[in-house]
């Protein structure tokens, strides 16, 4: 089932949905309603599987409202927390794992789908580049759960870019930390969640951006050092995760490149979806087309093939 925040009109209000090939059908009277939209989603995610049957009914005979009458938003609009891995794909080298690592991104840089990136009128970083990254939905609470017990605390999943503000080569504006991928509209995430159910393996997934059409990222979830179960596993050490709380997997940095004014931008996710958001730059600076072949990218044909998983 893949579930999405919706409005319907000019002006309307923001609505839970079921996305189906029909189109999107309306389920907020089948659920409780809340104070906002983001505890609405987290109130579906809490009682879920009483639910199930109602919501499967739903998305069989339910009206369903064709998807270019909506408009979809962001289907977590303000996670409590997002944690964000810091690299986390072996990005074809034959090396050691690198130790596991994380960063907070801000809930309020969250936008959703055919919003726009607002680059910041700041003149330090000198970069902007995109990260297309599965991410991880939680349900809660969940506290020193084991990568045996993975799936428990694992409601679905969605599709997040961490656009990131750089320095030279890959160094993140001040010194890696979380500044420089906080910025207002900085975590799309969307286009919807697909629930657990839906997706058996998260690291066989088919990770593609594209840029004005240019195909950037293109990579296999297979490709990632440490893997979902062990992610799980490493943060609920640290900290309760709650219902609605967002794990952002890492990226291939291989086929990074800069995104610049007027640009459109699509990541989509095998078993997930996709979805576009529009780019827009107040000084309107310009930098190198095309993939970034001086900092991020090592191999830039790993923008053209699959990663094949290992058997």
């Amino acid at each position: 089932m893949r579930l999405v925040l919706f409005k319907a009109g000019d002006g309307g209000v923001a609505l839970p949905g079921i996305l189906t090939d029909r189109g999107v059908v309306d389920i907020s009277e089948a659920v409780e309603p809340s104070y906002t939209p983001q505890h609405t989603m987290e109130g579906i995610i809490d009682v879920f599987e009483e639910l199930r049957p109602t919501l499967e009914g739903l998305a069989e005979t339910g009206d369903a409202i064709p998807l270019d009458e909506v408009g979809l938003l962001p289907p977590l609009p303000r996670p409590g927390k997002i944690l964000a891995c810091i690299g986390n794909y072996w990005e074809h080298q034959q090396r050691e794992p690198r130790e596991l690592n994380m960063f907070l991104k801000s809930p309020d840089a969250v936008i959703g789908p055919g919003d726009t990136i607002t680059l910041p009128e700041f003149t330090e970083p000198w970069i902007f580049m995109h990260e297309a990254e599965l991410a991880i939905v939680i349900r809660g609470p969940a506290k020193k759960v084991s990568r045996e017990d993975w799936r428990s605390a694992v409601f679905g999943y969605t599709c997040l870019i961490d656009v990131s503000a750089r320095e030279e080569g890959r160094r993140t504006w001040k010194a890696r930390s979380w500044l420089g991928k906080s910025f207002d509209t900085f975590a799309p995430l969307g286009p919807c969640i697909a629930t657990a159910d839906e997706i058996p393996d998260p690291n066989d997934l088919h990770v593609r951006f594209w840029n004005d059409g240019q195909l950037r990222h293109n990579y296999n979830t297979d490709d990632m050092e440490h893997r979902v179960p062990e992610l799980i596993e490493f943060l609920t050490t640290f900290m309760t995760l709650n219902t609605g709380d967002v794990i952002a997997c890492g990226t291939n940095h291989e086929g990074l490149g800069a995104l610049q004014d007027d640009e459109v931008v699509e990541v989509e996710i095998e078993k997930i979806g996709r979805m576009s958001l529009k780019v827009s730059d107040p000084l309107k600076r310009v930098w190198e087309r095309g993939v970034y072949m001086g900092a991020d990218s090592t191999n830039p044909e790993a923008v053209k093939r699959n990663r094949p998983r290992d058997k």
